[in-house]
Formats: C-alpha cells, sequence, structure tokens
C-alpha cells in the first residue's frame, strides 16, 4: 500500500528534526492518535497514503479549531471532558455491583449499537465541524453525540431518560445544522449527523426507546 503520511513525520522526526512533535500509537488506524489536518482534510496520518505527485507540497495543520500544545498535538480536554459529561458507561438500576452480572442482549438489540461503537474518538469529525468551531464550550459535537446515542440506545442501559433529560437544552444537541462534514470526515466511515438526527427524534418524543428484545438478566 506504500508509504502513509505518518512514516514521513517518522521520517522527519528521527532524520532532520528531532523536535517535531505529533500524537501517534498504532500505526493501524484503530487508536486516532494521529488525527490532524492533512491536504485540508481531517485524517488519520497512519492511513493518509503520500500522494505521488512529488511535484506539489502536502500541507499538514493539527485538527482545526483547537488550541495547539505544539506542532500538530491539539489541547483535547475540552474533547475528552465533553466524553466524560455523558457518562458513557452502562448504568442500571438494579443495585447490582458492576462486574457481577451479565446482562444479556438480543442479536437485534445487538445489531443496533453497529456504526456507533466503533467510534476511536479521534475528533476528525468534531473538529470538521463548523458548529463545533464557533460553539464547541457548548455544543458536544457529532464524536460525542454519537457516543450518547450508543448509550442511550442501548437494550440493557436503563437511564436512558437520564441521558435525555442532561442533553435537553438549546446548545447541547441542537447546534447541530446537519452540514455532515462530521460524516465526511469520519476515517472509520461512521455516520455521526445520522445518530444526531436520531437524538433529535428523541428528544422531541418523535421516536422512543424500544423494549429490550430479551430480559438483560436472563429471567422470565
Amino acid at each position: 500500500c506504500g508509504p502513509m503520511v505518518l512514516d514521513a513525520l517518522l521520517k522527519i522526526k528521527n532524520e532532520i528534526d528531532a523536535s517535531l512533535t505529533f500524537r501517534r500509537s498504532c500505526r493501524e488506524g484503530i487508536c486516532g492518535s494521529c488525527s490532524m489536518n492533512i491536504g485540508g482534510v481531517n485524517t488519520l496520518a497512519c492511513i493518509s497514503k503520500i500522494d505521488t505527485n512529488l511535484s506539489k507540497p502536502t500541507k499538514i495543520y493539527p485538527l482545526p479549531h483547537m488550541y495547539v500544545i505544539k506542532d500538530l498535538v491539539p489541547d483535547m480536554n475540552n474533547f475528552y471532558e465533553q466524553y466524560r459529561s455523558i457518562q458513557p458507561w452502562l448504568q442500571r438500576g438494579d443495585g447490582l455491583n458492576p462486574g457481577d452480572q451479565q446482562y444479556l442482549q438480543s442479536v437485534d438489540d445487538r445489531k443496533k449499537l453497529d456504526g456507533l461503537y466503533e467510534c476511536i474518538l479521534c475528533a476528525c469529525c468534531s473538529t470538521s465541524c463548523p458548529s463545533y468551531w464557533w460553539n464547541g464550550d457548548k455544543y458536544l459535537g457529532p464524536a460525542v453525540l454519537m457516543q450518547a446515542y450508543r448509550w442511550i440506545i442501548d437494550s440493557r442501559d436503563e437511564k436512558s431518560e437520564d441521558r435525555l433529560k442532561r442533553l435537553r437544552d438549546p446548545f447541547s444537541v441542537y447546534r447541530c445544522h446537519t452540514i455532515m462534514n462530521c460524516t465526511k470526515a469520519c476515517p472509520k466511515g461512521l455516520n455521526p449527523g445520522r445518530a444526531i438526527a436520531e437524538v433529535k427524534k428523541l428528544l422531541s418524543g418523535i421516536a422512543k426507546k424500544g423494549e429490550p428484545g430479551l430480559n438483560a438478566l436472563g429471567a422470565n
């Protein structure tokens, strides 16, 4: 498949300028660490092929509209705080200690999570969104809202109404204007725009979370 942009950055760091700073880890498009803007597109350096046309330069920038710590390293603190705010873990009301009980899920209910759980939190989508550029302190952005939807519709989760209540304000969700830059930018081929639309439908009452297809505790 040829060398990727990350390979070029590593070569520069190892052989030309050791001070060049960027994040990277898996080199397989799995961890999301090396997200940056390459040739005007938010993507992952480890899966972005080097342009074979060497007559023109490839411009590389840190993710747009984020504070820059150094070189290609953006400050992700606000992004991660927003992710924490949606409480991205299974919540139950049965009083059992987490980890003591296996919670069952039907095949159909599990399929509802496809296209959501694969998000690697690289922030390519959120930083491609004009609404997030100007309202990033209040609007949660595509990546976080897609993960919020992932937990809201999980058949094993019993706190969906509480999750929706926390999103019921003018900014958290409704700054999305369906521009769909997020879906175009996602290096995993996911559709955050669709997930946000589903959250809006749940908030408005147009849609309802269905009943679980299987008792999570396995009881009759």
